[in-house]
């Protein structure tokens, strides 16, 4: 058993086994009464040359830990190691007729989507009927129906990816960003050009906003302290041309919605992209694809979980696919796109994960609780605005009047 307090960074193995024990994460993997495991990967590496660029970048002013950054959330909601149930509990590993799978019931729909999925009339508990079906059900046929239905679920399938590499830094101060997205990749994305001086305006809508904003109120705080909040309706049509001029505006716009969506609201990530701008677009599973998918079921999809001597996969972390990427995500929005133009960035979330993993290197490796430094909280800054406070302000800036 490796003693993390005497390993050098004198090997890519010990440095992974290091930044794995310093960040958490081990605390949220593995069985509930069974020992902390330190996944395979190089995940919390990987997110602390993230951080170390961004410090570079802005001379010293956002100094962070990435791989502290992987479990933050947990240490506000007190989220626990659950096995082959996600640390928040609203994803399920089980087993198929050829497999595994992860399986997603985080929105209030969806007890109805699988029970659509697997054929049954709607309960309050669709897990019986889920584990049911994927007994006589392959991880393809899962990942076929999940994507008809829009349910966040598919087989572990670990692909080889390659993820979009940054180029020449920039700096972001002073720089507009518009962010359209929710949860946590985008937002941590926004928090960091926040902390680096950028201008960062939340949009949400009426019918849909933030679903973080439900959640708890201090990992919110942290997220969105300092930011400004506008709401537009798309279906209102003098609010979709002021939309439009706020997008026009921004020098960054960062979204997580599949590209038809955004489509629906009158917006063209390749236009803005061609026009200058930096579009940051994060999906599950790449724009051209329209499967879902949240942080705990992507990557456990791409491959990253944890092994039980019996070789039972568990879940490693809290979503972690999300800050992840998220940190990716900033890195990239702080690359000066190549030939001075625009760029639109098409962040894979499950790629993301994917490379951050050896397919020669999948042990999981038990790891003293004495070893582990536990999920810590940063202190926000500023106060996180209510839902539309900066809606006038903003649109009068751009001299814009919705009535």
């Amino acid at each position: 058993m490796p003693d993390t307090s005497a390993v050098a960074a004198s090997t890519p193995a010990a440095r992974r086994i290091l930044d794995w024990a310093e960040s958490g994460v081990p605390a949220l993997t593995g069985w509930p009464d069974g020992p902390a495991l330190v996944p395979p990967g190089a995940a919390a590496t990987v997110a602390r040359a993230h951080t170390a660029r961004i410090a570079a970048l802005t001379g010293g002013r956002v100094r962070l830990d990435g791989a502290r950054l992987l479990t933050e959330r947990a240490a506000f909601t007190g989220a626990t190691r659950g096995g082959t149930r996600s640390a928040g509990r609203a994803c399920r590993l089980l087993p198929t007729a050829d497999g595994w799978a992860a399986v997603s019931c985080a929105r209030p729909d969806d007890p109805v989507l699988l029970a659509a999925l697997v054929c049954q009339d709607p309960v309050d508990d669709p897990w019986p009927g889920v584990r049911q079906w994927l007994r006589t059900h392959t991880g393809a046929e899962l990942a076929e129906r999940a994507e008809l239905l829009g349910v966040a679920a598919g087989p572990i399938a670990p692909v080889p990816a390659e993820p979009p590499q940054p180029s020449k830094p920039r700096p972001v101060g002073g720089l507009r960003v518009v962010d359209f997205s929710a949860l946590w990749a985008g937002p941590l994305c926004a928090h960091l050009l926040g902390l680096a001086g950028a201008r960062v305006i939340k949009v949400e809508t009426p019918t849909r906003p933030d679903g973080a904003r439900r959640g708890d109120p201090g990992f919110y705080r942290l997220l969105h302290g300092g930011h400004e909040s506008v709401v537009l309706d798309p279906g209102d049509p003098v609010q979709r041309r002021a939309l439009r001029e706020l997008v026009t505006s921004a020098d960054i716009v960062i979204e997580a919605s599949r590209p038809r969506a955004l489509a629906g609201f009158g917006l063209d990530a390749r236009a803005f992209a061609d026009s200058g701008g930096t579009w940051i677009s994060i999906t599950a599973h790449g724009r051209a694809s329209n499967r879902i998918g949240f942080g705990d079921d992507i990557a456990a999809t791409a491959g990253l979980v944890a092994r039980a001597p019996d070789g039972t996969p568990l879940f490693v972390g809290d979503a972690i696919a999300d800050p992840l990427t998220g940190l990716t995500a900033a890195v990239l929005a702080m690359s000066a796109p190549v030939g001075g133009g625009g760029r639109l960035w098409d962040i894979s979330m499950s790629a993301v994960v994917a490379a951050t993993l050896d397919p020669a290197a999948t042990a999981t490796v038990p790891i003293e609780e004495s070893q582990i430094v536990a999920p810590a909280r940063r202190a926000a800054t500023g106060t996180a605005p209510d839902s539309g406070r900066d809606t006038g302000a903003v649109l009068a800036e751009l001299g814009v009047r919705l009535g």
